[in-house]
């Protein structure tokens, strides 16, 4: 009871204005949207390459975003099929799940074929809407070499501000907003082997308004 009451005090908060934020140097320094933020204007592409906007989206229905790695990534692969068990609750809520991340149309369509999923996602290969959400991070050399090597990771890589290049992925997080873009509730770990659980995800959606 305890912990709905503090989560219900959280979801309160008045909106303030997102400000973008730089890709961060590693992902312990990421900046995150937080609860009482908007959602940004951000465009993306769905797996037939149809342009989306965030904000259009979430003024049709209160909506629940996840980012997530890519399809290549195992704990990503887990947390999708939580999702997709948990959807059908989500729905009855009023809520549409959107999964993001900075894999290709094509690599979504893999994805929702493999674990058979229903619901949204959308391609965020120039890491607009991470870098929009303040989870976009640059990984260390020996990470990008290792995921390009041994999981066949081929995003477009960025330099940062020292030149070198670089894979950028987002912390994974979770985020609800209500149909006026309101964020009223966020999770981000940098630890991308924790994710939130399904029991939290579904508390949290059962007091966005």
């Amino acid at each position: 009871m305890l912990n709905k009451l503090v989560l219900a005090a959280t979801l309160a908060l008045t909106s303030l204005t997102a400000i973008a934020k730089p890709i961060a140097l590693n992902e312990n320094n990421i900046s995150p949207l937080l609860n009482g933020h908007e959602i940004p204007d951000v465009t993306l592409k769905t797996v037939e390459g149809k342009a989306i906007n965030l904000k259009q989206l979430v003024s049709q229905k209160k909506t629940m975003f996840f980012f997530y790695r890519g399809g290549w990534c195992p704990f990503c692969n887990v947390q999708m099929g939580q999702l997709q068990a948990i959807e059908p609750k989500l729905i009855a809520m009023g809520i549409q799940l959107v999964g993001i991340s900075p894999d290709s149309p094509e690599k979504l369509q893999a994805s929702m074929t493999k674990n058979k999923l229903n619901y949204l996602l959308l391609s965020d290969e120039n890491m607009a809407a991470a870098q929009a959400f303040g989870l976009a991070f640059y990984t260390s050399d020996k990470v990008t070499s290792m995921y390009q090597a041994k999981l066949g990771v081929s995003n477009t890589l960025h330099k940062m501000p020292t030149g070198e290049a670089r894979l950028v992925l987002p912390v994974p997080a979770i985020y609800l907003s209500d149909k006026t873009g309101l964020i009223q509730f966020m999770y981000a770990n940098p630890n991308y082997k924790v994710r939130a659980a399904p029991e939290l995800i579904l508390m949290a959606a059962s007091l966005v308004e």
